[in-house]
């Protein structure tokens, strides 16, 4: 009975650990061996979670909106951390500030629509948060300017994406796997 029960949570324990793990973030020295092994085991969450949950059968509402908060969270924290390190180009700002901006509309449109609030699960989503995640090693490898690049060009299609998706969609499917699919 316990390990069924345990197994009925452990996907929102580990999502809870992602948004801890954001926070502690804060705490650790940036770039250091232990902020890149705390960064490193939330992305791992990010992916573990949603597989825990779907090979348990254990998939909710509540389990995917606390997913995106904790995304949403780390992706957040981790922007907060690095723009102050990094020399950013004008254009890399601007781009990223309209990329937020179409991100704050598709939310605002999504609770005003839907009274939710509506983050998606598309594959759009899914890639722009793995290049996310990859942000300190594609930096590293890559040089800043290729990086914003993909990085930008990612999170833009997917912004967009998203953004047609609630406009468009009468009903709110969180889990819809984008426009073409």
């Amino acid at each position: 009975m316990h390990k069924h029960r345990a197994m009925k949570y452990a996907a929102s324990i580990i999502t809870s650990l992602r948004l801890a793990g954001a926070f502690i973030l804060f705490v650790i020295k940036p770039l250091s061996v232990a902020f890149y092994i705390v960064y490193a085991l939330c992305c791992v969450s990010d992916v573990l979670d949603g597989y825990i949950a779907r090979k348990t059968h254990t998939v909710t509402k509540l389990g995917a909106m606390l997913d995106s908060i904790a995304d949403f969270t780390l992706i957040t924290v981790s922007l907060i951390i690095f723009i102050p390190l990094i020399a950013w180009e004008a254009w890399m700002l601007w781009w990223a500030g309209a990329i937020a901006l179409a991100r704050i509309l598709s939310l605002g449109l999504g609770f005003a629509k839907y009274h939710t609030f509506a983050f998606l699960h598309t594959y759009a989503n899914k890639a722009a948060g793995i290049v996310c995640a990859c942000f300190p090693i594609l930096y590293h490898t890559l040089g800043l300017t290729v990086t914003a690049a993909v990085l930008c060009g990612t999170a833009s299609l997917s912004a967009l994406e998203e953004l047609i998706i609630i406009v468009s969609s009468k009903e709110l499917d969180q889990n819809t796997q984008g426009l073409f699919c």
